[in-house]
């Protein structure tokens, strides 16, 4: 379950992950199939660098895994989630697709999703909170994009 608490001494994972928005679907990403949660769908992002702000982690995540940019809109969703080998920080943004369509440059496959394709996806944990505003929010996400 996503928490704001993080056991004293743990290191915390900061990772920034976008909400790309593109006539009225959404980007998801698949992870590798090997490693830390090998094959689940996610948002697109990844891990913030020492000095980087979580926006121009974003940005810079977006451009090498996928090709793409966009213009990096408002914080939705911040929280911390516990999984049994790590902690992890993650700040969501809403994004509006700019330029270059997406390719799968750092991870196994993406997928353009409209509301009634999301739960023939598999997330990780963490975004199980996201992925329940989405159910009600996405419309008026997507239109700000």
């Amino acid at each position: 379950m996503a928490s704001d608490d993080t056991p004293a001494g743990r290191k915390v994972v900061e990772v920034s992950a976008g909400l790309v928005f593109r006539g009225g679907k959404l980007l998801i990403t698949q992870r590798h199939n090997s490693g830390h949660l090998a094959d689940l769908w996610e948002f697109p992002g990844g891990k913030r660098e020492p000095g980087e702000t979580f926006e121009q982690c974003l940005a810079r995540e977006l451009h090498e895994e996928l090709g793409i940019e966009v213009a990096v809109g408002r914080l939705v969703e911040s929280l911390t989630h516990q999984y049994p080998e790590r902690a992890v920080h993650l700040q969501f943004f809403l994004c509006a697709w700019r330029r270059h369509e997406p390719r799968p440059l750092d991870c196994q496959a993406v997928a353009w999703i409209t509301p009634d394709d999301l739960a023939q996806y598999e997330f990780p944990a963490a975004d199980e909170r996201l992925l329940a505003r989405l159910k009600t929010d996405w419309a008026s996400w997507a239109a700000e994009c």
